[in-house]
């Protein structure tokens, strides 16, 4: 049955207006982008069936678009639709934080980081500068690795924060493999980073981590060295 023949209740776009985003699952989210399905499938069939494929919303977001375009049911227009769909969202999280509005609710800042790390394939290490008011300076990848590892300079990173005259950072990385848990190289990085910004009278706010399927804010979470 085609989604048009629902009942009103049930639609995504109905139920969207209705209740609000939150109430839609992924498939349902997904569906509104695709519009339609196939001659066999409805759009949610078709969004299930992508999610399913590639293991999530987030792998089908970052996958190749070689390997999204060679999906039985997906052609040119609904891929472009689903990437404006995710640089749109990239765009709003970065005007938010641009203001300094958004950089108190951690939500927001861990949805911003993934959407911009989401897509790589190799570990990379990212730095958001901050100012006093919690503006966003700049957000720049500052080094690239291998699949489940990337060598950081910290005085690198202190000269990039300096160069932009930031007060305050946010670090980043990501498990491109794995789920957002911090191994034992990510608290020593994270350690003595700290101890190396304290020394200059520069802020660090915040460790994210951005895994497979999840996010990790070491400051939500009290781990050391912001317990």
């Amino acid at each position: 049955m085609a989604i048009k023949d629902w009942h009103e209740d049930d639609r995504p776009r109905e139920r969207l207006l209705k209740h609000g985003a939150a109430s839609l699952s992924d498939a349902e989210i997904l569906a509104i982008f695709l519009r339609t399905g196939t001659q066999s499938q409805s759009a949610i069939e078709l969004a299930r069936h992508l999610i399913d494929q590639f293991g999530s919303l987030a792998e089908l977001l970052a996958a190749p678009q070689d390997t999204v375009l060679a999906c039985h049911g997906i052609g040119p227009a609904k891929y472009a639709q689903i990437l404006a769909s995710l640089e749109m969202g990239t765009r709003y999280l970065d005007s938010q934080l641009k203001t300094g509005q958004a950089l108190g609710r951690s939500q927001v800042v861990k949805d911003y980081i993934s959407t911009q790390l989401r897509g790589e394939h190799r570990e990379v290490f990212a730095v958001l500068c901050l100012d006093n008011a919690l503006n966003l300076l700049n957000f720049e990848i500052l080094f690239t690795g291998g699949i489940s590892s990337c060598s950081v300079c910290i005085k690198h990173v202190l000269r990039h924060a300096l160069s932009h005259a930031a007060n305050q950072l946010i670090i980043a990385h990501n498990h491109p493999h794995t789920d957002a848990t911090p191994s034992t190289a990510d608290d020593v990085l994270t350690y003595e980073l700290k101890k190396a910004c304290d020394l200059i009278d520069l802020s660090l706010v915040d460790h994210i981590i951005v895994g497979r399927n999840n996010t990790l804010s070491y400051a939500e979470n009290g781990f050391a060295p912001f317990s």
